[in-house]
């Protein structure tokens, strides 16, 4: 290890140990690559190694949710389908045991700049400790959740009370019982706080801008020897994942909804809510996410589901409005185990943003038009610069010096969601125009780090210094990428899918919204055609 000014010389730096940089690192090492991570956290894990809020787990149930290779998975078993926080980081440990990856790893190390030397056809990438790396390839496994959002509220700094945004949280955790905690926001990890703090909240408000149309996890305890027993399967699951829409093990029901009778329809809808996870989103009728009317008839279900599991009538329109605040599942569906019933409690008010919005943040609480708050904690669960945000908080300078925050700054230009022009020898996953946010994570990990790292074996064999994407190409991928989201109801909606929570931010599809087998199709295809849409150039 350099520090200083003193380049460490590398065939690739990888950004980020979560399950995409993990994959990338162990595959390019058996290949003979010398590769390296820098990594902002202080151990393995990526996301997992910064969610650690009251409540945090991941809603992708196992064995989906973990790596395809049997070194890891024959020994590995977790104790519940939908693990936390905790037992992941134990599980990152494991495969840190089996792979050696931590020796490789520089960790407390942020990636501050990246810049492309033409001359050398390296990337001479800085971290915020001194760090500094040359490299061939430059590959950012930073996620879609990696830059955290706080609304400009007016007088935030001056809160007196413990105030922290979940993407942050304190490594040691924080005391929440008998205090009187505000909730900022109801994605995924304010659902996931608010079950959590509810019961033992002295006093518990929750400011909702848009009800979540949450989804039962039904959540279960794993017996040990039950998964040892199907280990055997375990290889069928993997080969299934990838031939799925979103990467799971189950997938969409191929007939329109208008197709199936009332009582058909009735029967997998509730078939689907009582299996859990997403199934109901993403193993429902093929159209619902296509055609409004059936997409009402979803909503309808969920909406009686929810319903029946509040006591006011008052907050049954705050949750669940009798006219849907969106199209059902435009917006992520977050998976909760008891959320609702936290409504029913004494302790808990639900504070709707839209009819009585935050006017200032003080030292003691929260100013509503309609009155104060009291607070001793405030939790920001105000979500994130989803998919670009982890690219472009790092000063990344391509072939003309061109940074790629302004590149993106009107709008997001990709080519098969991996690459994007002007940046030779920059491969991201988990990004832009991949099937990122619409797939199980480690699905898309494996999946586009597979392509990277065939496409550097190729450059290696053919004797190539510099792989680049075309503008042309990468404009004919923005419009399918665009016609892809633009037949499905997601424009309709106003949603980070859409760059929608950030102020100024281009209103575009951030997401391939034409599932795993074909966007995978798609990008083998160009690989088979001698890397269709990029050009390789220069003597390595």
């Amino acid at each position: 290890m350099q520090n200083g000014n003193v380049a460490e010389e590398l065939d690739a730096l990888i950004v980020g140990s979560g399950f995409g940089g993990i994959w990338l690192l162990y595959h390019l090492r058996k290949l003979g690559f010398k590769a390296k991570i820098y990594e902002a956290g202080q151990d393995l894990g990526g996301i997992w190694y910064w969610n650690c809020y009251p409540g945090a787990r991941v809603d992708s149930d196992v064995p989906l949710y973990e790596y395809s290779l049997e070194e890891i998975w024959r020994e590995w078993t977790w104790t519940e389908r939908f693990p936390s926080w905790e037992e992941l980081r134990e599980y990152f440990k494991f495969v840190d045991k089996k792979l050696d990856i931590s020796k490789d790893c520089h960790f407390n190390t942020r990636v501050t700049a990246a810049e492309f030397d033409k001359e050398k056809d390296q990337w001479v990438i800085t971290a915020e400790d001194g760090h500094v790396a040359r490299a061939k390839y430059f590959l950012p496994c930073t996620g879609f959740a990696a830059k955290r959002y706080v609304p400009p509220f007016k007088g935030l700094e001056t809160f007196e009370g413990e105030c922290h945004h979940t993407a942050v949280w304190p490594q040691s955790g924080i005391e929440l019982r008998d205090k009187k905690i505000g909730v900022i926001g109801t994605g995924a990890s304010g659902v996931q706080v608010i079950q959590e703090v509810g019961p033992i909240a002295k006093h518990l408000t929750v400011f909702q801008r848009t009800p979540n149309l949450a989804l039962p996890m039904v959540q279960q305890k794993l017996d040990r020897q039950k998964q040892l027993d199907t280990k055997d399967e375990y290889p069928a699951i993997y080969k299934l994942r990838p031939t799925t829409f979103g990467g799971f093990h189950y997938d969409w029901v191929y007939r329109d909804l208008a197709s199936a009778s009332p009582e058909e329809r009735e029967a997998l809808f509730e078939k689907l809510w009582a299996a859990g996870g997403f199934q109901f989103w993403l193993a429902n009728y093929q159209d619902i996410l296509f055609n409004k009317e059936a997409n009402d008839l979803c909503y309808d279900f969920w909406k009686r589901k929810v319903r029946a599991r509040l006591n006011s009538p008052e907050t049954q329109e705050k949750l669940a409005p009798s006219t849907a605040p969106h199209a059902f599942g435009t917006k992520r569906p977050c998976l909760e185990q008891h959320y609702y019933e936290v409504y029913n409690q004494s302790n808990v008010d639900l504070v709707n943003l839209k009819d009585d919005p935050i006017v200032e943040i003080t030292p003691k609480g929260i100013h509503t038009q309609s009155g104060f708050h009291e607070l001793d904690v405030l939790v920001l669960a105000t979500g994130f610069e989803a998919v670009t945000g982890g690219l472009t908080q790092i000063d990344i300078k391509g072939i003309d010096g061109q940074t790629l925050k302004s590149k993106w700054a009107k709008g997001t230009w990709t080519y098969l969601g991996m690459t994007t022009a002007g940046f030779p020898n920059l491969f991201f996953l988990y990004g832009p125009q991949g099937p990122t946010a619409f797939c199980n994570g480690p699905t898309c990990a494996e999946l586009q780090g597979n392509w990277i790292i065939k496409c550097i074996e190729h450059m290696r064999k053919e004797k190539k210094s510099r792989i680049d994407a075309t503008a042309a190409a990468e404009d004919e991928w923005r419009k399918h990428v665009t016609q892809l989201c633009d037949i499905t109801l997601f424009p309709g909606t106003s949603s980070w899918y859409m760059g929608a929570n950030i102020p100024g931010k281009k209103f575009e599809s951030l997401n391939y919204a034409g599932g795993v087998p074909r966007y995978s199709r798609e990008c083998d295809q160009k690989a088979d055609k001698g890397y269709e849409g990029f050009m390789l150039v220069g003597q390595a």
